[in-house]
């Protein structure tokens, strides 16, 4: 993709993937977009049939967890809408988090932790890394949001498992696909605003078809950010496998206009007894956190406050 977006129109993707893959201890991902939006109306949206849904009352073992990347943050607020003002394609994420060794039980209570790029690629507490291509600063985006919170937050597990965020479309950064990164605790609770304790059983990554992607970036902001897109196909950590590899499912709000927004959504089914942080794993992160030496450039400010003490200032479910 180049700064000459090709306008295409968005067709009816394949709404799940295919099944496969073995059981892994860090955690497992499974389709099941039916429980997570259930009594959800979505213009255009169409019966999908799950090949890789549970049956005979055990759970599908697809996915193994993946870094944690370069740009995690600790201290995410609880909170439902996480754009702090940040501009972009409206998404609404909603993840059914499921006991995988326990025939897809829901996981009541447990905290799943999202973080991503704003539309010109810039992550909250790095706004200085260079997100590649041209794009402005990410300062001048007009925007009152935190530089050091934006674009992140946690959600609690309902009595279902399931959890719900509003945000923004992600843009891209060289040499990634666009991406959200999400963990899975448990075993912790709600504390001064963020989430303290437990142990993350599950480390990921959330992906968006390359034809929707591509379509959402040539609107605006989007558009203001150009260069090399690196497709599905390219991605260091993507593996082709579809849901099993975290692609999201993706319902248009209005099918005719895609600046009306996406819902996303995804079954991520774990094991409670396992833990893996995604710290120093491989795949597109960087040993202990630290960026690739083909990753965006920049560091975090030393004076990086805890995202705790604003926590009074921002919504929470």
């Amino acid at each position: 993709m180049t700064g000459n977006h090709e306008n295409k129109t968005i067709t009816r993707r394949r709404a799940l993937a295919v099944t496969g893959g073995t059981a892994a201890a860090g955690g497992l991902v499974v389709v099941g977009y039916q429980s997570a939006f259930a009594g959800t109306a979505v213009e255009g949206e169409a019966t999908a049939s799950a090949s890789a849904t549970s049956t005979g009352g055990s759970c599908m073992t697809l996915m193994t967890s993946v870094t944690e990347g370069p740009y995690y943050l600790d201290g995410a607020l609880v909170r439902k809408d996480i754009t702090e003002g940040k501009s972009g394609v409206p998404l609404t994420l909603r993840l059914t988090v499921v006991d995988a060794t326990d025939g897809c039980t829901p996981v009541p209570g447990a905290a799943v932790e999202i973080w991503h790029c704003d539309a010109w690629g810039y992550y909250s507490g790095y706004t200085t890394a260079n997100p590649g291509g041209s794009a402005p600063a990410e300062s001048e985006d007009g925007s009152t949001a935190d530089d050091d919170t934006y674009l992140r937050g946690y959600q609690i597990a309902n009595a279902n498992g399931v959890v719900k965020f509003e945000t923004i479309f992600p843009g891209w950064y060289t040499p990634r696909t666009c991406h959200i990164h999400l963990k899975v605790h448990t075993g912790g609770q709600k504390e001064d605003g963020t989430y303290e304790g437990g142990k993350v059983n599950y480390t990921g990554q959330l992906f968006f078809d390359d034809d929707i992607a591509q379509e959402i970036f040539t609107l605006e902001p989007y558009s203001k950010h150009s260069g090399t897109y690196t497709k599905l196909a390219d991605d260091m950590v993507y593996d082709d496998g579809g849901a099993s590899s975290g692609l999201l499912t993706l319902k248009a709000v209005k099918k005719a206009d895609p600046s009306k927004g996406y819902k996303g959504f995804l079954t991520v089914g774990i094991d409670p007894d396992a833990e893996n942080t995604g710290a120093g794993s491989g795949g597109g992160g960087g040993e202990g956190g630290t960026p690739p030496g083909d990753a965006p450039t920049g560091a975090p400010p030393s004076d990086v406050p805890s995202a705790s003490a604003s926590a009074s200032t921002s919504s929470s479910s």
